[in-house]
């Protein structure tokens, strides 16, 4: 797939050149959408383009090696480190969300032009650095506070969640599905009610059951809760953390018997669990960052104009994908099982099979004006409150935002001390 990739993206390079040098201005990348594009305050040359370099540093909250965020963060660093010569990248691991500053100072006194940091908890030390650093260029992963020389970016999984959550529904023999989640932000909170309005779509007796970890990547809390589950009764599993436990605990459980149906999460796991993991979330982070370092080579981004600039890229945008492995949405041992199982389609009312409902679904969701968003009202909260009325969509501010659970999940989310 690199090879590929980085063929086609010196092609464009190339191209960007011969352009440039026939109408005085290179030209703005192929256009993916924003929340918002500023407009360049600058053009650069076409000398000043060819004569360019940019360093890049991406600060990481886990080990590269740890199989979920970071290493897919990471992953996707190579990749356009190997798409742009023009590009020199260097990373930092397993940097503790207080110590995020400490690594900022380290890269720019390094001479890095552009820092990502990846992890919610940097926020604040992000926007800080943007107003110590004001002629470098920042860019926060999964924040919400700008500045005019930081932006943020996500690569958004809800709608991902909630096609598990349909399949999750349609497989439960116990109807008892628990989530072994890391910590009670927003974005967990998000995955974890899109998951449980997918199962409800389709199995209105069936309830999520929460597990906090409150770490990221803890492999043997992991386990602990998984196991813990299971012993109460739960015989299918989604989670958010960043390793391939949860899915090994159902594999574990499937050789010896006990079918247990597990969803991954973030990178391909079906090596871990051929006979257990259904399907999963799986991220397309070079995406953006070839999108974001591409308007910064050419200028659209700079340091003055970021404070606006939000990426929340989802299946339309090719920023996420559906599957146990690239180019798999679902475990084939699943699907005829998914296919037997009936259900009416809320909207017109067909009969279809449930393996037919999540592939109308993928489509719906992946169209340049999506048909169908899984936070469509009516949608009620564990007290019986109307958080989406009939027909409204949630949008960007209030999923940002999410405190609170819908009413098909069991367990709390804890408010901070």
């Amino acid at each position: 797939m690199k090879s590929k990739y980085g063929i086609i993206g010196l092609a464009w390079f190339l191209l960007l050149l011969l352009i440039a040098g026939c109408v005085g201005q290179p030209p703005s990348p192929s256009p993916k959408p924003t929340t918002v594009t500023p407009t360049p305050t600058s053009t650069p040359t076409p000398s000043s383009v060819s004569e360019k370099k940019i360093k890049a540093a991406f600060i990481y909250v886990g080990p590269i090696g740890d199989y979920g965020w970071t290493h897919a963060h990471d992953k996707a660093r190579k990749y356009v480190d190997n798409l742009f010569p023009w590009l020199k990248t260097s990373y930092a691991e397993s940097v503790a969300e207080g110590d995020a500053d400490r690594y900022i100072d380290r890269f720019i006194h390094e001479g890095y032009d552009v820092v990502f940091t990846t992890s919610f908890g940097y926020m604040d030390s992000t926007i800080e650095a943007g107003k110590k650093y004001p002629d470098k260029i920042f860019f926060h992963c999964s924040g919400y506070k700008r500045y005019k020389n930081v932006g943020t970016y996500f690569a958004e999984f809800y709608q991902l969640y909630y096609l598990n959550g349909l399949m999750a529904g349609a497989l439960t023999k116990s109807n008892k599905i628990g989530y072994v989640g890391a910590y009670p932000t927003p974005e967990v909170v998000r995955h974890i009610n899109a998951f449980a309005l997918g199962i409800k779509e389709v199995n209105s007796e069936a309830k999520v059951y929460v597990r906090w970890l409150f770490s990221w990547y803890d492999p043997s809390k992991a386990k602990e809760a998984a196991e813990s589950l299971i012993a109460e009764g739960v015989d299918t599993l989604a989670f958010t953390e960043d390793s391939p436990t949860v899915v090994e605990v159902g594999q574990e459980h499937t050789e010896k018997g006990q079918q247990i149906y597990t969803f991954a999460h973030y990178s391909p796991m079906l090596k871990f669990g051929p006979d257990t993991v259904v399907s999963g979330q799986l991220v397309h982070w070079e995406k953006i960052y070839e999108d974001i370092l591409s308007k910064i080579y050419t200028g659209i981004y700079n340091s003055t104009n970021l404070e606006n600039v939000d990426y929340w890229w989802m299946l339309k945008e090719h920023a996420v994908e559906l599957g146990v492995d690239y180019g798999t949405p679902i475990n084939p041992k699943f699907i005829n099982q998914l296919k037997a199982v009936k259900v009416k389609e809320k909207v017109t009312g067909q009969e279809m099979s449930v393996y037919d409902l999540v592939m109308l679904r993928l489509k719906q969701m992946s169209e340049e004006v999506p048909t169908f968003d899984p936070y469509t009202g009516p949608i009620y909260d564990q007290n019986g409150k109307l958080r989406a009325k009939p027909g409204e969509r949630l949008g960007h501010d209030p999923l940002w935002t999410m405190d609170w659970f819908v009413s098909n999940v069991v367990g709390e989310v804890p408010k901070p001390s």
